[in-house]
């Protein structure tokens, strides 16, 4: 596991050794950075903009965010071996100024007493048994986390077809081998 491109390319990720975190592959996340930056369809940039990376795991979404010099990310994990991992890779890239990790079920939104910035990309990667994509996605909304026009990206299970709110639409659907990466706003 690895940083792609910008400030950190090359450098290496560290991963928990258990079977439970599911770490982003390389190419599926190459993949989608491609389409983050070159896409007529997407109204935002990385560049400068603001992250909110939901079941971050190790940060290998948010992390490459950070490398390709967007402002600031936001991690949300609470899987102590994936966030004792977050926070080394963290350190070891050192961008601790521009990262802010949230120790908490992100189901707690409802409950979450800290101002969560209006955010430019969401980036949902839970495990691929979570059911409750839906109520996650109008937690988001109902709490105004996105900013208008801003993007939200969920990678789930190829075979997985989760109910969606109304009012979101998905303008990108990408299958990688067992995942599908959905890129989506609300509309």
């Amino acid at each position: 596991m690895r940083v792609i491109s910008g400030k950190f390319r090359g450098k290496k990720l560290l991963i928990p050794s258990d079977d439970y975190t599911r770490p982003l592959r390389d190419t599926v996340k190459e993949s989608i950075f491609n389409i983050l930056q070159h896409s007529k369809l997407l109204d935002h940039s990385l560049l400068n903009s603001n992250i909110l990376d939901l079941f971050s795991g190790v940060g290998t979404f948010g992390l490459e965010c950070i490398s390709r010099k967007s402002k600031h990310v936001t991690f949300f994990e609470n899987y102590p071996p994936a966030l004792k991992m977050l926070k080394k890779n963290i350190q070891n890239l050192d961008c601790s100024i521009r990262a802010e990790v949230i120790e908490r079920d992100i189901f707690d939104l409802k409950k979450l007493n800290i101002p969560l910035k209006n955010y430019e990309f969401i980036f949902l990667d839970p495990p691929f048994k979570e059911s409750r994509i839906k109520t996650l996605l109008n937690l988001i909304k109902d709490k105004n986390i996105l900013k208008k026009n801003g993007i939200i990206l969920i990678h789930r299970d190829r075979k997985t077809i989760d109910q969606l709110p109304e009012g979101f639409k998905v303008i990108i659907k990408k299958n990688y081998g067992r995942s599908r990466i959905l890129f989506g706003k609300f509309y």
